[in-house]
């Protein structure tokens, strides 16, 4: 694998990640690297700051490690994995977090008027509550609401409960890109993954009902023949639009 040069740039850790899939035995890896990256995601941008995220640590010296390998598929990014870590979704949790904000809007400093803080915390104890509250029905009124202000002026529409799902999962992503990139700064390479048996997973884990999973990503010091071929990327051309 291509060793990043001391003190590299952003821009040269993004270019030298890649998804690897096959990690070295041998070499020593650094756990506490792990964590320390996993802090820096906790940095990353999230949905009104709710953090609806877990991570879930399986090292090497695990007695889940195997068997969580084996629901991966057995893909070798999984097998030969140091440590695997399971990005969770928390959708249940956004009352505590809700609160935990409101919280400290009214115990800290603020550099705002007391109208505009007053208009954060009636956002955490009124708005995210109706967008959050899940009972029957209700994604259904959500978005005839929504449709109806809209007609009158800009309305965010995306309100039912499977536009709020993703923006949950928007969020642990962002932090799972977080977590690789500083990875790679650290001289370690990941691969995330999509393939796994879900249900079985959270099971082996026990994990709640109300937990999803985004994706699991192995983690180690990466073997050349671990990058199956060059990347491969669509021309920028299809992909950035000016208007």
């Amino acid at each position: 694998m291509q060793e990043l040069k001391q003190e590299s740039g952003f821009f040269d850790v993004v270019e030298q990640r890649r998804s690897v899939r096959i990690f070295d035995q041998k070499q020593p890896f650094d756990h506490q690297v792990i964590i320390k990256c996993l802090e820096a995601a906790i940095l990353s941008p999230n949905s009104s700051n709710l953090q609806l995220y877990q991570f879930i640590r399986v090292p090497e010296s695990s007695p889940l490690k195997d068997p969580l390998a084996q629901l991966c598929m057995r893909q070798k990014a999984a097998t030969t994995a140091r440590e695997l870590v399971v990005i969770l979704t928390r959708r249940d949790l956004w009352k505590s977090r809700a609160e935990a904000n409101y919280q400290y809007l009214t115990s800290s400093v603020q550099n705002q008027s007391e109208k505009k803080i007053n208009q954060a915390k009636s956002y955490y104890k009124n708005l995210i509550p109706k967008l959050f509250s899940n009972y029957p029905g209700w994604s259904t009124i959500k978005k005839l609401i929504a449709w109806w202000v809209g007609l009158r002026r800009p309305m965010v529409r995306e309100v039912g409960e499977t536009e709020v799902r993703i923006s949950v999962h928007k969020s642990a992503s962002l932090a799972a890109m977080t977590f690789m990139l500083g990875m790679k700064a650290e001289g370690y390479d990941t691969c995330p993954m999509e393939g796994f048996d879900s249900l079985r997973v959270k099971k082996l884990l026990g994990l709640p009902r109300t937990a999803e999973i985004a994706m699991i990503i192995g983690c180690g010091k990466g073997l050349p023949e671990g990058i199956y071929g060059e990347r491969f990327r669509v021309d920028s051309s299809e992909l950035i639009i000016q208007k």
